[in-house]
């Protein structure tokens, strides 16, 4: 551990990011960075997860949000980035696309089952949700959580909970949860430029469908429904 190396990486990035920014931005955005180290000295977080908390808390930071990273919401959940203004709180889970060695055989469902467990977990805890990841991976969403609740079906909700409960069974995401479930935007963080872009769900499955409907393409038609991918593109705009 080269807790040295890691103050010295986030500092810079730090400083390229707030290039422009007032004193007051500054601060925090430096504030958020002890934080992180800290908590790498702890072995708590690593560097390439840590800086795009990092780009992101500073685009937060700088749209009036009061910041926090890596908080805890309850006993068995931390989200990654949390912030909090007059109209509420904003809670933001890093997706990096990655996949343990136990899912190597199958990264396309475990992928989809994390995506979809994070947006169940963990909108309830805040007035607006949002998954942010790089722009060099593309998040395979559910249309089923781009629609507004009361345009779900159960039949949906059902088929979402098939795929949640193989990995996230402690405890079992419930149907009630799925129905609730937000999420409102996603942000794509480059760590290259140091900056964030905004999307709504529609538009970044409308600009990511594409290359979606491709990869479903490879995964061939199985017996499972859990086995392909969601069909984001039908009835977005």
């Amino acid at each position: 551990m080269d807790v040295r190396r890691f103050k010295a990486d986030l500092y810079n990035l730090a400083t390229r990011a707030c290039v422009g920014d007032d004193q007051e931005v500054r601060l925090k955005v430096f504030g958020v960075a002890d934080i992180l180290v800290n908590l790498y000295r702890k072995n708590l977080v690593k560097i390439n997860h840590s800086a795009l908390e990092l780009v992101c808390a500073r685009s937060l930071i700088k749209q009036g949000y009061e910041m926090k990273v890596e908080h805890r919401l309850d006993k068995t959940l931390v989200c990654d980035v949390i912030g909090e203004r007059g109209d509420g709180a904003l809670i933001v889970e890093i997706e990096t696309g990655f996949i343990p060695p136990e899912a190597a055989l199958e990264p396309s469902a475990y992928a989809r089952s994390r995506i979809a467990s994070k947006i169940a977990r963990y909108s309830r805890f805040a007035g607006k949700f949002a998954i942010g990841t790089t722009p060099t991976y593309v998040l395979d969403l559910p249309e089923f959580f781009v629609k507004p609740p009361r345009a779900r079906s159960m039949n949906e909700a059902a088929r979402i909970k098939e795929l949640t409960d193989v990995r996230y069974n402690k405890p079992r995401i419930s149907i009630f949860e799925l129905m609730q479930a937000r999420l409102h935007m996603v942000f794509l963080i480059d760590v290259d430029s140091a900056n964030t872009h905004e999307l709504d769900p529609e538009t970044y499955v409308r600009k990511a469908s594409a290359f979606l409907d491709w990869h479903r393409g490879t995964i061939g038609s199985g017996p499972s429904s859990v086995d392909s991918g969601f069909n984001i593109s039908a009835g977005v705009s």
